[in-house]
C-alpha cells in the first residue's frame, strides 16, 4: 500500500516537473521569436541612451564689458528607482551631498513604478561630481548649464530670467535666438548596473553668441539706489527711471523700485515685481505732455515763445471747467511763461486756437504717442489713445485722458534734446559677430523749434519755475514737471497721483536725458517736489561719472 502511494507521488512530481519545464520552454521559445525584436530594442535602449549636449548660452554684457548674465557649468542628476535596492540609504547620501531634503527624495527613489526621476536639475557641477564619486547604483549624471546673474539686483527686470527649460522674461526672452546656441547630440553607453561607461558624440554643441547692451551697470545701479531712497522717503507704490543718450537712442539705465534679486525670481514673480514698468505700464502724463501742444504750434509757426496769450482765471470746455494750479484773474502770459508756470488754461487756448482736434492728433502721432517705440524688449505697450468728445480738447493738451509709457515719453523728450529728431530707443548695442544695428530715425520738429523748447524748458528749472529742485550746480538743466491723478474704473482715484520729471542736461548741448516717475507718493504729490530731486541725484552722478564738463559758472 505504501509502495503504491510513493509511486503515485513520484509520478505526480514527475508530471509537475515536466509541465514546468514545458512551460519554461514555451516561454523561452515565445521570447526568442515573438518578443525577440522588442526585447532587443529595450535592451539596446537600456544600454544606450541618447542625450542632448547643452550649448553654452551667450553672456550678456553691459556697454563696458561687465558681465550681467553668464552661464555656469551644472549637471542634471537623475535616477532609476527600479535599480535602487536601498532607497533610504541612497536618499540620505544624495540629499546630504546636494543639499536636498531627505523625505521627498526618499519618496521618489522608493517608487518602483517609475523608471526615471529627477534628483536635481542644474545641480552645481562640484556637488554633482562629488556625488558621482559615490558610485550609487541607479544614479546618472548629464551635463547642463545654469544661468547666473553676478550683479544680483542690478537691472534684474531688464535682464529677465532663464528658467530650467526656457527663458521666462526680459532680454533673456527677447534675445533667446542669439543667446541659446545649438545643442549637440551624444549617446551614453551603460553597463548592466546602469552606470555610464562611455559617451559617443554624434554632433558637437554650438555655443550661443554674446550680447553687448547699451546699459551701463554703474549708471543703472545708481539709479536703482536713488529710486529706493525716493520710494522710502515718499512711501510710494513704485518708481521708474530712464537714462538715455538722446543723440543715439541708447538706454544707459532703465531702473525701477521695488527691485529684486535675480536669484529670487520665483518669489519676485509672486509679488508682481518682474514686470518692467518703463515699457509695459501706462499712465496719464500730466503737464509733461504740454510740449506736444506747444511744440506743435511752434513748428507750425503759429506762435513764438514771446507770443502773448490772454489767460483767464477759468476756462469752460464743453462740460468741464479748466483751472490752473494757482488761482489768478485775467492775465497776459507769453508762451514761454505758459510752459514755465505750467498753465493749463494757456496750453488749452493754444491747442484750441492753433491745433484743434485734428492737429492735436497729428502732433501726438509725430511725437510717437500712438504706437510702440519698437524698443528691443518684450511686452511693450502702445499706450492708450483718448476717447474724443467735446471736452477732450481741454484735457488731452494738458496730459489728461491720454495714457503713455515712460519709454514713449523719454523718447519724445530726447527728440527735443537732439535737434528735433526722434530716434528709436534701444537696449542692445550689438551681438557678437553681427553688425551693429542702426535705430530708426524721423524728424518730428521743425528746425530751430527744439532750441526754442530747450530754452523755454530751462525756465521751468530756473526763473521761479515749477522744478527748482532739479537744478544742478554748474549745469543748465531743461525739463518739465508733471502731476497727474490716476484714473480708476469709476473715475479718478482720490489721493492717487503719478509725479514725473523729465529733463536734459547740459541744456546747451544735452548729453543725457533722464526721466523719473513716482507712482502714488504720500506727503507730497507734485513732480517738482517728488520726482525732480531724484532727477537731480541721478543726473549729478551720471555727469560726474561720464566726466561731462559744466556749461555754467558756479555762483
Amino acid at each position: 500500500m505504501k509502495t503504491r502511494l510513493v509511486n503515485s507521488r513520484l509520478r505526480l512530481l514527475l508530471l509537475v516537473i515536466l509541465f514546468t519545464f514545458g512551460a519554461l520552454g514555451a516561454r523561452a521559445a515565445w521570447l526568442q521569436t515573438v518578443r525577440a525584436s522588442s526585447l532587443a530594442a529595450m535592451a539596446q535602449t537600456q544600454a544606450r541612451k541618447p542625450i542632448s549636449l547643452p550649448a553654452g548660452r551667450g553672456t550678456i554684457y553691459d556697454r563696458l564689458g561687465n558681465p550681467l548674465a553668464i552661464g555656469e557649468a551644472a549637471m542634471d542628476v537623475d535616477a532609476d528607482p527600479m535599480q535602487i535596492a536601498h532607497p533610504r540609504r541612497e536618499a540620505r547620501i544624495a540629499a546630504k551631498t546636494l543639499g536636498l531634503k531627505v523625505k521627498p527624495l526618499y519618496a521618489q527613489l522608493s517608487d518602483r513604478s517609475r523608471g526615471f526621476v529627477y534628483v536635481e536639475r542644474q545641480a552645481p557641477a562640484s556637488l554633482a561630481n562629488k556625488l558621482m564619486k559615490r558610485h550609487l547604483v541607479g544614479f546618472t549624471f548629464e551635463p547642463d548649464q545654469k544661468r547666473v546673474y553676478p550683479q544680483g539686483t542690478v537691472a534684474a527686470p531688464v535682464l529677465g530670467f532663464l528658467g530650467t527649460d526656457r527663458p521666462l522674461s526680459g532680454l533673456e526672452v527677447e534675445l533667446n535666438k542669439e543667446l541659446k546656441g545649438r545643442p549637440g547630440k551624444a549617446t551614453v553607453v551603460r553597463d548592466a548596473l546602469g552606470q555610464p561607461v562611455d559617451t559617443i558624440q554624434q554632433r558637437a554643441a554650438s555655443d550661443g553668441r554674446d550680447v553687448y547692451l547699451t546699459l551701463d551697470s554703474h549708471i543703472q545701479a545708481n539709479a536703482e539706489q536713488v529710486l529706493e531712497q525716493t520710494v522710502s522717503e515718499w512711501h510710494a507704490k513704485d518708481a521708474t527711471a530712464i537714462v538715455m543718450d538722446p543723440h543715439t537712442g541708447a538706454v544707459l539705465a532703465m531702473a525701477q523700485e521695488p527691485g529684486y534679486n535675480a536669484k529670487d525670481y520665483v518669489a519676485a514673480t509672486k509679488r508682481g515685481l518682474t514686470v518692467d514698468h518703463a515699457v509695459t505700464d501706462v499712465f496719464e502724463p500730466g503737464s509733461v505732455f504740454k510740449v506736444v501742444t506747444i511744440g506743435g504750434a511752434l513748428s507750425q509757426h503759429d506762435i513764438t515763445p514771446n507770443t502773448a496769450i490772454r489767460v483767464p482765471g477759468a476756462l469752460h470746455v464743453a462740460d468741464r471747467v479748466i483751472h490752473d494750479a494757482e488761482p489768478h484773474g485775467l492775465e497776459t502770459l507769453k508762451v514761454k511763461q505758459i510752459l514755465q508756470r505750467s498753465s493749463n488754461i494757456g496750453t488749452d487756448i493754444i491747442a484750441a486756437r492753433y491745433l484743434g482736434e485734428g492737429g492735436l492728433k497729428r502732433w501726438m502721432a509725430r511725437f510717437g504717442f500712438d504706437r510702440r517705440t519698437g524698443i528691443d524688449f518684450p511686452g511693450e505697450s502702445a499706450g492708450l489713445r483718448p476717447s474724443w468728445s467735446g471736452s477732450t480738447i481741454g484735457t488731452v493738451p494738458i496730459g489728461q485722458g491720454v495714457s503713455v509709457t515712460a519709454i514713449q515719453l523719454a523718447s519724445a523728450y530726447a527728440a527735443i534734446a537732439n535737434g528735433g529728431e526722434w530716434i528709436q530707443p534701444h537696449l542692445v548695442d550689438h551681438v557678437a559677430g553681427a553688425p551693429t544695428p542702426k535705430p530708426k530715425r524721423r524728424r518730428i520738429l521743425a528746425p530751430g523749434v527744439d532750441a526754442q523748447l530747450r530754452t523755454m524748458l530751462r525756465g521751468v528749472v530756473s526763473d521761479q519755475g515749477t522744478a527748482e529742485l532739479a537744478a544742478i550746480p554748474g549745469y543748465a538743466v531743461a525739463g518739465k514737471t508733471g502731476t497727474a491723478q490716476k484714473p480708476g474704473p469709476n473715475g479718478y482715484i482720490p489721493g492717487a497721483y503719478v509725479a514725473t520729471f523729465v529733463g536734459m542736461v547740459p541744456a546747451s548741448r544735452p548729453r543725457l536725458l533722464v526721466l523719473v516717475t513716482i507712482d502714488e507718493p504720500h506727503g507730497q504729490i507734485y513732480g517738482g517736489l517728488v520726482a525732480a530731486p531724484a532727477f537731480e541725484q541721478i543726473a549729478s552722478f551720471d555727469l560726474q561719472y561720464l566726466e561731462v564738463p559744466p556749461d555754467l559758472r558756479i555762483k
